[in-house]
């Protein structure tokens, strides 16, 4: 295949080449569990599924893993402050996440693993680095990876180890050295009891880049193709799973593919600065979600970019350009999967995911096909309307595709009951009229367009007709 992606770890575009043929192992990094997400934390999940949607589309059998971090020191911060057990918070969040997901058109993953569920396989992974001299159980019940024990530390990120040090693990005396990372946590007072489990080194918990490591060795196997996550974390978090996995003897990732941040007036976007946006309230402000995708599409994926109500108001007006041309061709368009992608569509996508060139080859293709319907030529013009279909389906944003059908039906819910609702009080109108004829032709109107009508004692109540229309013949 000619796909090319920006691989992290050699800093250089290289040539996608599959490790098995006809196969590829993803895992990405999901999100820590203590709040709802907002649109810099789903940024991820979308790029990524604009790439596994491309690799497939290129034929290969994809398996994508995105972890939950279900258990976590944050996550225990606000079972003690909210007083809710830690569990709770995280499935709450897990379920505004999904939906979050769904929303923006994202498609589930091959498997979506929790960290509580993956504890045996954690602690497999600390004997195994244990026995190979590689990590150390502290007298306090921690257990550290030895950073010194491994030369190549520091590699991912192009740090020099002499120059680091790992972030605070609880009683960092217990360290070796001050660069040595946690694999295990132990218990401590104060936290609640159900967050910890029982092992040869005490109660405890897992260190978070322990997680990823035994999550990815049990659904990819001990070497897979690409890693990604955002470049927040390139350090010390993906830094830590390499170190601690290739240490364990396990080939791990042959790709890096981090993507950028999406920031508020030039800071990272996060939770405790008070300036998330989540797809929720953003709909509030009247955005749609295929818009909002749209949006978090537009840059390419390794870019940083600041948000402003301007450029996501810029990029609806965009998307709303495509609509409008698929609309005006939809009797006479073809479908997406007839649709014909143009060169330049193509040459963006294998060139390392080249969203921005991507979008702007549909909206050339669109301009021409606006300019065929303009001088009457319909076929032209239905061709354009199906190439444009099927490269928008490539990036999930084919407006007549059943996400977005589905999602715009059942967004017009609230006005259609209104409307019938007016309706039914003229049809109750002219009953009390005696004018029975009148009555009879707006049920009999109301039927014909696919509603049931049933007079109860509270009035009259409508649903969808849910039985197959008949057909003269």
């Amino acid at each position: 295949m000619s796909l090319r992606l920006y691989d992290t770890g050699t800093r250089t575009v290289r040539d996608f080449v599959p490790r098995v043929a006809g196969k590829v192992g993803v895992y990405l990094c999901g999100l820590t569990l203590q709040g709802p997400p907002h649109i810099g934390h789903l940024r991820s999940g979308v790029n990524y599924d604009v790439l596994t949607t491309w690799l497939r589309r290129s034929g290969l059998d994809v398996t994508l893993v995105r972890n939950l971090t279900d258990i976590d020191d944050k996550v225990l911060a606000k079972s003690v402050e909210r007083q809710r057990p830690w569990w709770a918070i995280s499935y709450a969040n897990e379920r505004i996440l999904a939906a979050s997901y769904d929303a923006l058109g994202v498609d589930p993953p091959t498997y979506e693993p929790r960290a509580t569920g993956h504890i045996p396989e954690m602690l497999e992974l600390i004997a195994e680095l244990i026995d190979k001299g590689h990590a150390y159980a502290a007298d306090n019940g921690d257990v550290y990876f030895s950073v010194s024990s491994y030369p190549e530390y520091g590699a991912l990120s192009h740090r020099d180890p002499a120059d680091m040090l790992s972030s605070a693990d609880g009683d960092d005396t217990d360290k070796r050295d001050p660069r040595d990372f946690a694999l295990w946590k132990a218990a401590k007072p104060g936290e609640p009891a159900d967050s910890s489990w029982n092992t040869p080194y005490g109660r405890g918990r897992p260190g978070w880049h322990l997680e990823c490591s035994a999550m990815s060795r049990r659904y990819l196997g001990d070497a897979f193709d690409i890693h990604g996550g955002g470049t927040d974390i390139m350090f010390p978090h993906h830094e830590n799973e390499i170190a601690q996995s290739r240490a364990a003897g396990l080939g791990f990732a042959n790709y890096w593919v981090h993507n950028n941040m999406l920031n508020f007036s030039g800071t990272k976007m996060s939770k405790s600065l008070g300036n998330t946006m989540s797809v929720d309230a953003l709909g509030r402000r009247g955005f749609r979600p295929a818009e909002i995708r749209y949006y978090l599409l537009a840059p390419h994926y390794r870019s940083a970019f600041d948000y402003s109500d301007q450029a996501l108001g810029e990029a609806a007006a965009g998307y709303h350009r495509l609509e409008n041309f698929i609309d005006r061709c939809a009797d006479a368009s073809a479908s997406a999967s007839s649709g014909v992608m143009c060169a330049d569509f193509v040459n963006a996508m294998d060139d390392d995911l080249g969203t921005p060139a991507a979008l702007a080859a549909i909206h050339e293709v669109a301009r021409e096909g606006n300019a065929a319907a303009d001088a009457g030529n319909a076929r032209s013009a239905a061709d354009a309307a199906a190439s444009v279909r099927a490269m928008l389906d490539i990036l999930h944003l084919d407006p007549l595709g059943p996400q977005w059908i589905k999602r715009e039906s059942e967004d017009l819910t609230p006005v259609v009951d209104s409307l019938v609702k007016l309706v039914l009080q003229q049809r109750q109108d002219a009953r009390k009229r005696k004018d029975y004829a009148t009555a009879d032709a707006i049920r009999d109107r109301l039927t014909d367009s696919g509603l049931s009508i049933e007079d109860t004692a509270e009035g009259s109540r409508w649903s969808l007709n849910r039985s197959e229309p008949s057909h003269a013949g």
